[in-house]
C-alpha cells in the first residue's frame, strides 16, 4: 500500500478536500479539534455566557459542514473560519434583540472626515479590563470589525474578501469603530 500520511496530520486543505469529496464526519473530527478552541473563544466574546458560546460554536460547526464545499482556497482556511464565524456570531446577536446595545447617534452624524486618523496604537495602549467593557458596549458590526483587525491581525484585504466590502468601505468602518470604541473607553 505504501505510505500514507495519518489523516490528523494533512494540512487544511487537503483535510477538507477528503472531507468534502467524502462527506466524512470522522475526518470533519479532525477538523472540529483543531479549530473548536479558537472559534469558541471568538463565540464567547460575541455572548453572554460560556454556555451560549458554546451553543454558538456547536451550531458554526453544523453549518461549516453543510458548506464546507464552498470554501475555495482563495485565503488561508483559518482565515475563511473566522469571517464565517464573525458573520454567523454577528447574524446571531442581530436576530437577538434582547442584547442591550447602546447607539451613539449623534456619533453616527458628526463629520468623521474632520477628524485625525487614529493612530493604531491608541486601540493597542488601552487597559484591558476597560477594553473589554468597551467592546461589549459597541456596536456588532463595529466589534466584527475591530476583532478581524487587532485581535486576527486581519489585512484590510482579508476583510475585504471577509465583509465582501471595497477597501475604501473597510477603511472607513474601521476609522469609524476606533473612534466610537475610543468614545465608549473614555466615558467609562
Amino acid at each position: 500500500m505504501g505510505s500514507t500520511v495519518k489523516d490528523s496530520e494533512l494540512d487544511d486543505s487537503e483535510l477538507i478536500s477528503k472531507i468534502v469529496a467524502k462527506n466524512d464526519t470522522h475526518l470533519f473530527a479532525i477538523l472540529y479539534d483543531r479549530y473548536a478552541e479558537p472559534i469558541y473563544g471568538k463565540c464567547l466574546s460575541f455572548s453572554k455566557s460560556a454556555e451560549e458560546a458554546q451553543d454558538l460554536t456547536h451550531d458554526i460547526f453544523i453549518k461549516l459542514f453543510l458548506k464546507l464545499r464552498t470554501f475555495k482556497g482563495e485565503s488561508k482556511f483559518s482565515t475563511w473560519l473566522y469571517s464565517f464565524t464573525y458573520n454567523f456570531c454577528l447574524n446571531y446577536i442581530q436576530r437577538d434583540k434582547k442584547k442591550k446595545q447602546e447607539k451613539f447617534t449623534s456619533l453616527e452624524h458628526e463629520n468623521y472626515t474632520q477628524k485625525e486618523e487614529i493612530p493604531d496604537e491608541d486601540i493597542f495602549q488601552m487597559k484591558t479590563e476597560k477594553l473589554i467593557l468597551s467592546l461589549n458596549q459597541i456596536d456588532p458590526d463595529d466589534k466584527m470589525i475591530l476583532l478581524m483587525k487587532y485581535q486576527d491581525d486581519f489585512s484590510i484585504a482579508e476583510i475585504q474578501k471577509g465583509l465582501d466590502l471595497g477597501e475604501s468601505a473597510v477603511k472607513m468602518r474601521l476609522k469609524r469603530a476606533k473612534q466610537r470604541l475610543i468614545n465608549i473607553y473614555n466615558s467609562l
